[in-house]
């Protein structure tokens, strides 16, 4: 069948390894030095793993492949489980959350609002919740979400600084609430690849619109930067809102940005 299958260029690849545990199938390994697929049927094809290569050498193409087997992945998974010594997902859990192998930590998963994940294993009892979530997917971390996750489509596109949700009281009833939502720094992280990822967000996947909230203080408003850069380059027309958080977590400013115009 004809189908979208990650391709490796091995010019491109120097071994780091850092796609390996964010392919989460664990269809990469590396031999000889180099990124391999395993195996075709064990790619999803949805490139988790695009925005783990410092090198760029990972991408997605379309051609002749093996369907995508889950049942297959399942086997793979559990015997790399078994050699690694670690304990398998315990019974009832949901498919999207059992581990599929790479970083279970950046595991894609896609859930309702308000779910709860706290029944069994060592967490505490289940409280009611006056406000629940309104997370509706992991990871939540822009260097993680993969541009192909199905969340993004058409979806309402909340870009949060990282300190926002902790600042600000409103955050999942205000403004996490019906969207999709990528968190980044950009004072404290490794910011390469920020624009061009999210230009891929916006370019393939059909934005409704994108929200951009940030704390007041000035290296915050970089966020705001770089996705009106990405915009650009993905030459979009989707609407950009601004909201300004201030640090005593009051809201001060909401507004759309114009003609893709940034405050200084």
């Amino acid at each position: 069948m004809i189908r979208e299958i990650v391709t490796i260029d091995e010019e491109l690849c120097d071994g780091c390894g850092l796609c390996v545990p964010a392919c989460h199938e664990g269809a990469l390994q590396i031999v000889n030095g180099k990124a391999r697929l395993v195996a075709d049927r064990l790619c999803d094809g949805l490139g988790a793993c695009l925005g783990h290569c410092p090198k760029g050498a990972i991408r997605i193409e379309r051609r002749e492949a093996a369907e995508f087997d889950e049942a297959a992945v399942a086997a793979h998974v559990s015997a790399a489980t078994r050699v690694a010594g670690e304990s398998p997902a315990r019974p009832g859990t949901p498919p999207m959350a059992t581990p599929m192998g790479g970083c279970p930590g950046s595991r894609f998963a896609q859930f309702a609002a308000g779910a709860s994940g706290a029944e069994g294993g060592n967490s505490a009892p289940a409280r009611p919740i006056d406000h629940p979530s309104e997370l509706t997917h992991w990871p939540v971390q822009l260097h993680l979400l993969s541009p192909h996750a199905p969340v993004l489509r058409n979806a309402r596109l909340l870009v949060a600084a990282d300190c926002v949700p902790i600042a600000y009281a409103g955050f999942h009833a205000e403004l996490l609430r019906g969207r999709a939502v990528v968190i980044a720094c950009p004072k404290l992280d490794e910011t390469t690849g920020y624009v061009e990822k999210l230009t891929e967000m916006i370019a393939r996947n059909e934005l409704r619109e994108v929200t951009v909230v940030h704390m007041e203080v000035p290296c915050c408003t970089g966020i705001l930067h770089t996705v009106l850069e990405a915009r650009r380059r993905a030459q979009s027309a989707v609407p950009v809102e601004e909201v300004v958080i201030g640090i005593r977590g009051q809201l001060l400013v909401r507004r759309l940005v114009a003609d893709g115009a940034a405050r200084g």
